[in-house]
């Protein structure tokens, strides 16, 4: 029984707990991130570059004419390079950075409008027993 009840003591600690929410959030964050990568940033970029569409460009080093796609590339077995792949996978990359940054920079923001609010609210009066014993001290240093 000791094994089982040191696993629900560290199962219901709050830094697991912290932990399972932020994995769950960044699952959901990196749907998010992926939609706007593949539904927003990557038809605009085609858009501009004449509707063609850069995740499927690659250079051709194999024997024979270069297949008419990258799919069909990966059939032949030849060499090739997917450059355009990689060109997605670095501007999926900046904009999850981008948007973390975003992210971070408006939670320090919110932490110091409320950690200035917190110096500016006054201190809260000490308690009845400190004050009297205050009044005593004062009394007795005024004689």
């Amino acid at each position: 029984m000791g094994l089982l009840q040191e696993f629900k003591k560290f199962a219901l600690k709050g830094n697991v707990i912290d932990m399972a929410v932020g994995i769950v959030i960044g699952a959901s964050f990196t749907k998010i991130v992926n939609s706007l990568v593949a539904d927003v940033i990557t038809p605009l970029i085609g858009a501009l570059s004449s509707g063609k569409n850069f995740v499927d460009e690659f250079i051709w080093f194999g024997s024979g004419n270069k297949p008419e796609s990258l799919a069909e590339a990966k059939t032949t077995g030849d060499a090739f390079l997917a450059w355009g792949s990689f060109v997605q996978a670095t501007i999926d990359f900046l904009i999850v950075a981008a948007a973390m940054f975003i992210v971070i920079k408006l939670m320090n923001r919110a932490q110091d409008l409320f950690d200035r609010e917190e110096a500016e609210k006054p201190p809260p009066a000490p308690p009845e027993d400190i004050q009297l014993l205050r009044e005593i001290r004062d009394s007795l240093a005024s004689k």
